[in-house]
């Protein structure tokens, strides 16, 4: 991680941040990576509900620098 904003998320950390635009429960398979997405500051869990940050929308939105070199 760099302050440019360059996450280095795997495929299932993506799937996990995208899930969270919804505000249904995430599926217990991804209370771990949740807990990671937590540890950056992408996500939040207020109570037992999960949340997206502020950051976690400009990462989603934005992408990652290395997915979008692999598009190329």
């Amino acid at each position: 991680m760099t302050d440019d904003g360059d996450y280095d998320l795997g495929l299932h950390h993506w799937e996990t941040l995208k899930a969270l635009r919804t505000p249904a429960r995430l599926p217990a398979t991804s209370l771990l990576l949740l807990a990671d997405l937590v540890a950056l500051g992408l996500a939040t869990v207020s109570g037992d509900l999960p949340a997206m940050t502020p950051q976690g929308r400009k990462v989603l939105i934005r992408g990652s620098f290395r997915l979008l070199d692999a598009a190329a």
